[in-house]
């Protein structure tokens, strides 16, 4: 009897270690790769619209969920443009016209600088696990990589997208695929990792593609040149003050 309960419990263990992750587990995982205290990029942004093609490089320092602060630096005629983010609010300072403005309410769903991102997408909280319920709802491979299919739903009203459905790599934990839908379950943008590295131990995108599918255009192709985690971020850079420097 001893043998046979003992076996039962062997069994059910092997079980449990076998089962794979919970939907809300992976999306941690995720959010483990993106977000950190503090970090440094510098990253390029090439904008592949209808007519003509355009290349924009920009530095960026991002401080927890709250706080970022982006620097154009080319080209020439977008170079010294500055967006300011603490908590819930967003400023940008044009240098052609020497003026700080706000962006709120619809002026959020506007593109940044013509690009297939909106401001919504730049004022999104970066951890995904505090504004979604994931379901995992099964597998495929992209590109060669076995992947975990999560279904996003909202946890509130008044997110930029209420519904998101995510192709996770089952070994990096990286979203490699993502299909971004309104609360209709009308499709908005997608989302694709064409590239990644290893930063330390985490493993980040190094060049990824947004579409919007509601614009013409080839989508926008965003590339990290170079990314520095866990840096010291003088406080300064995160004032309105440090707009017009």
């Amino acid at each position: 009897m001893k043998k046979l309960i003992l076996l039962i419990l062997l069994i059910s263990c092997a079980v449990v270690y076998g089962q794979e992750p919970s939907g809300r587990a992976i999306l941690e995982r995720v959010d483990e790769n993106y977000t950190a205290e503090n970090h440094r990029a510098t990253s390029t942004m090439v904008i592949k619209g209808r007519r003509a093609t355009r290349t924009l490089q920009a530095e960026s320092w991002i401080q927890g969920v709250d706080k970022a602060f982006t620097e154009y630096l080319s080209p020439a005629r977008e170079k010294g443009t500055k967006m300011l983010k603490l908590g819930d609010e967003l400023w940008i300072y044009s240098p052609s016209t020497d003026r700080i403005i706000k962006i709120a309410g619809h002026m959020l769903k506007r593109s940044v600088m013509g690009s297939d991102l909106s401001y919504e997408d730049y004022m999104e909280d970066p951890v995904l696990s505090n504004i979604y319920n994931a379901q995992l709802t099964g597998d495929e491979n992209i590109d060669g990589r076995d992947c975990y299919i999560l279904e996003l739903l909202a946890k509130k009203e008044g997110v930029a997208y209420y519904r998101r459905k995510m192709w996770v790599d089952m070994e990096r934990y990286l979203p490699l695929k993502e299909e971004l839908f309104a609360k209709g379950g009308k499709l908005l943008k997608r989302f694709v990792i064409k590239e990644v590295f290893k930063v330390g131990k985490r493993w980040y995108p190094k060049r990824m593609v947004f579409k919007d599918v509601l614009k013409s255009g080839e989508g926008t192709e965003f590339i990290i040149d170079s990314i520095e985690f866990d840096v010291e971020i003088p406080e300064y850079i995160f004032s309105k003050a440090s707009l017009r420097k």
